[in-house]
């Protein structure tokens, strides 16, 4: 009998995570071993029931009071009970630990690194979510996988989409990738009208349902922004090679043009888990839980240029994904404290994307930093968002 593949969900409680355990659910041969939570105990609880995982994080160590291995306790499971590890060092601990297979991160914003890049040490097969683990440190992660081995999948549909596309073709023969972009909520919206935004227009995405610090990113365009330098790094191209299209429907996924102009595409209902089950599963494909394309209904797909003016996120990603080094630390920093700032009615909508630039360009630029490094450039970043908040 095969051994099932044991799969840590890093942020199993987020939107990414409960879609993975869904898939696990649906799929024969892979099981949860461990799955960690920040905030959301009582989900954590439940999940933790309903899978009998080996282990349990409840990565914010605040919580950790309200929770403990007796929540977990299943009279009628024979195999190792559920034990609870708790903070960044749990977290860790399980994207390290040997009995993992598959270290999914889902773990939104610069909380998911460290974890992300222990996995990657051991060599782990690692299904990547969290955008920015290498927005951050895309030199550093590339660097330590080509050393361990590590094979590292994208999670995010636009990313997965690009993997699976050049499949079509060898990595030399690859032109350009296009980025899908649904266009958020002010895809038509007056480039006036943005400074009135209100927090429940930005949260209301006409195709995803997602957190909220990922909606709003999605509504500023700064999600894609964040896609461009990911694929930079996920996909050793160069700034230049990458384009982002607007396409409403949310049905192309990405596409990628190889050399002599042919353009391949990767189509399927808005449903993340699908690439959650490639990352797993590659190179196989197997029956999942994810809808298909109703061929017997009309539909119409619709392509159109990104407006950089409105959306000047997009330009932001482009510069960033060029120059590389702590660039990528000190945007992405910015932007999670002023997307914060943004929900609490602290900072406007359209201040978003600016603060970020003017954090940008006065940081103290490293072509080469070392995680120490980039550790201090987000602290820097956040700080001056709130100095600039004040101002």
């Amino acid at each position: 009998m095969v051994s099932p593949k044991r799969i840590a969900i890093l942020g199993s409680t987020g939107s990414v995570g409960k879609s993975a355990l869904n898939v696990i659910k649906n799929l024969d041969g892979y099981e949860a071993w461990a799955i960690s939570g920040m905030s959301q105990t009582e989900l954590l609880k439940q999940q933790a029931k309903e899978f009998s995982p080996r282990y349990v994080v409840a990565a914010d160590d605040s919580i950790s009071p309200s929770i403990s291995s007796a929540d977990f306790a299943d009279e009628g499971n024979d195999g190792p009970s559920t034990e609870l590890l708790t903070g960044r060092q749990g977290l860790i601990d399980i994207a390290r630990a040997p009995e993992v297979d598959i270290v999914l991160a889902a773990i939104v914003g610069f909380a998911g690194l460290e974890s992300a890049m222990a996995a990657v040490r051991c060599g782990k097969q690692l299904a990547l979510a969290n955008k920015e683990t290498l927005v951050v440190a895309g030199h550093l992660i590339t660097s330590l996988a080509e050393a361990s081995g590590t094979k590292i999948l994208p999670v995010d549909s636009e990313h997965s989409a690009i993997f699976q596309a050049m499949q079509a073709g060898q990595e030399k023969e690859i032109g350009k990738v296009i980025l899908t972009a649904s266009g958020g909520p002010f895809r038509s919206a007056a480039k006036e009208s943005l400074s009135s935004v209100t927090v429940a227009q930005a949260l209301d995405h006409p195709t995803w349902e997602m957190g909220k610090k990922i909606s709003i990113d999605s509504a500023t365009m700064m999600n894609k922004a964040l896609e461009i330098i990911e694929a930079k790094w996920l996909f050793g191209l160069t700034a230049d090679q990458i384009e982002v299209v607007i396409h409403p429907q949310s049905l192309v996924h990405s596409m990628v043009t190889f050399t002599d102009q042919s353009t391949i595409a990767q189509l399927s209902p808005p449903d993340m888990r699908l690439p959650i089950q490639y990352a797993f599963t590659w190179p196989e494909r197997v029956p999942g839980p994810a809808p298909a394309m109703d061929w017997s209904q009309a539909c119409q797909l619709d392509f159109m240029p990104p407006d950089f003016d409105r959306f000047p996120a997009l330009r932001l990603g482009f510069e960033v994904a060029e120059k590389g080094g702590s660039s990528g630390a000190v945007v992405n920093a910015a932007n999670e404290a002023a997307v914060d700032a943004f929900l609490k009615s602290e900072l406007s909508f359209t201040d978003i994307v600016t603060a970020c630039r003017e954090v940008l360009e006065h940081h103290n630029f490293e072509a080469h930093p070392s995680f120490e490094q980039l550790v201090a450039a987000d602290r820097w970043a956040r700080e001056e968002i709130s100095k600039w908040i004040a101002a």
